[in-house]
Formats: C-alpha cells, structure tokens, sequence
C-alpha cells in the first residue's frame, strides 16, 4: 500500500484500482472487466490473482487494518529501543499489547503514531471510503478479523495515550481516539483519490488538530 516505495506488484495494482473503482462507483457498481481494462489485462486474467471481487475487497480491508497495527507495533517497538539503557531488552512493559514502557518518550511516540495515521489517510484515501460503504459485505469471518485488529490498534494508541494524559480514565482515553480518528479518516471529502495539492501543510495541519483534540480530551476530563 502506501508504505511501499518500490515498484507494485501486479496484485497490488490491482488492488490500488479495485479500491479506486470501488470508492467511485460502489462494490456492486464495477465488474471485473473493468477492474481488469484499468490495470491493462483481460477480466479473466484477474482469477489468475484473486477468486473474484469479494477476495479482493477483503485483501484491501484485512490488509490495510494488519498494515496499519503492524506499522504502530513497529513504532513503539523503535520507541522502547531506544529509551532506557540496554534498549528493548531493558524495557518494562506493564502488558504485551504496547502497555506503558520504562523510558520511552511517550509524546514522541503519540506524535509518531498520529503521522502513521496521516500517512494512511491521505494516500489511501480509497480505503477509508471502503471500510465506510463496504465492510458489511465482507464474509463473516474476514468481518470479525479486521474488528479485531481495529480493537488491537485503537487499544494501543489508549495505552500511549494515557501515558501522555495521565489523568484520562481508560473509556474516555478510548473516546478521545475513536474521535480523532473520525476526524483524520475525514480525508475523502477532501477531493478525488490521488496525489493531494499542498500535502505537507494538510498533514500538519490534521496533526495539530489531532493534537488539540487529545489536549481538549486530558482538559476536559
């Protein structure tokens, strides 16, 4: 997805177009050719890849909520490495899903892990749109796994966020950054998928105001 800088495979450009086709004209609305026509092979060629449109919008949706916990994992694993001496190996955790750490700069990893999500937001802006339309339509099974890994990635940034804060109970550490999230998945009304004019002034600006939200939320409480 977005976090590759190499070139995409085949599976991946047809991933990156079924999610466009799919956040344009809806999940019913694109058939396979024209999934096929966009990537520059046969409709057929695709069962070559996936199973059907139903494999495929579940690989986007699975895919991007393991991306996204993967890349914070990844983030606080980097934080508690390099806090303390002896790095990760002196660290203590006060659980095994990312609960609070000895010597980590707590601010730094909240500040990185809100750019993780900025980074999401704006290059895959499809995949926000799918989630939104389109997760219903997902097998139960797939259904029940991406819920999963979502309650496993919200349940993280609660952790790092009461290292920040303090003061904020659990349920509304756990509002603040379902609100935030609101507010950084907000990018598809931002225009049509694709690059994004002034990138850099447009993810400052989400991170601030991601920031103030969390600020507003430890005030409040």
């Amino acid at each position: 997805m977005a976090t590759r800088t190499d070139a995409p495979t085949r599976r991946e450009q047809i991933l990156r177009e079924a999610a466009r086709l799919f956040a344009e004209r809806g999940f019913h609305g694109v058939g396979v050719d024209e999934i096929g026509a966009a990537v520059g092979i046969s409709g057929p060629g695709l069962y070559r890849h996936f199973a059907g449109k139903e494999a495929m919008l579940a690989e986007l949706l699975v895919g991007i909520s393991e991306q996204l916990l993967t890349g914070a994992k990844r983030r606080l694993a980097e934080a508690d490495g390099a806090g303390g001496p002896g790095g990760a190996g002196g660290v203590e955790r006060s659980d095994g899903a990312g609960g609070a750490s000895a010597g980590r700069d707590a601010e730094a990893v909240l500040d990185s892990l809100i750019e993780g999500h900025i980074d999401f937001a704006l290059d895959d802006r499809p995949l926000i749109t799918l989630h939104d339309r389109e997760l219903d339509r997902l097998r139960d099974s797939d259904r029940k796994l991406v819920r999963q890994l979502q309650r496993q990635y919200v349940e993280l940034w609660v952790s790092v966020l009461r290292e920040v804060h303090p003061g904020l109970t659990e349920p509304t550490a756990r509002s603040a950054v379902h609100s935030v999230f609101g507010l950084l998945n907000s990018t598809p009304h931002l225009g049509r998928p694709g690059p994004l004019p002034g990138r850099a002034a447009t993810a400052e600006l989400l991170h601030r105001m991601a920031r103030g939200a969390f600020g507003a939320a430890a005030s409040a409480g």
